[in-house]
């Protein structure tokens, strides 16, 4: 299993468009082969940062995601709200 976890930078004021956009486009992410579960939480003391957590069965089905049409649509739903890219990195757990 591999967790992604991407720290997102909405531009301020479209914090309520992200999320509406998140919600249109989610399923694009969910219907994925090899996600197992996925969160979005939005920050309590800085309003226009979100974070993204997304449990992969390997990073080659996360990247299967990404050359997949369905990342366009999860890119296009929520794209258009970042401030800057997403800082996104991948980690394992520790047994």
């Amino acid at each position: 299993m591999v967790l992604e976890v991407a720290l997102i930078d909405v531009k301020p004021g479209s914090e309520a468009d992200f999320e509406t956009g998140y919600r249109s486009v989610r399923a694009a992410l969910t219907d994925s082969p090899g996600l197992l579960s996925v969160r979005m939480t939005h920050g309590v003391e800085s309003p226009t940062r979100f974070v993204l957590l997304v449990e992969w069965s390997s990073l080659d089905a996360h990247q299967a995601f990404r050359d997949s049409d369905r990342f366009a649509i999860w890119r296009g739903g929520i794209g258009p709200h970042f401030a800057e890219p997403p800082h996104v990195e991948h980690f394992s757990d520790v047994d």
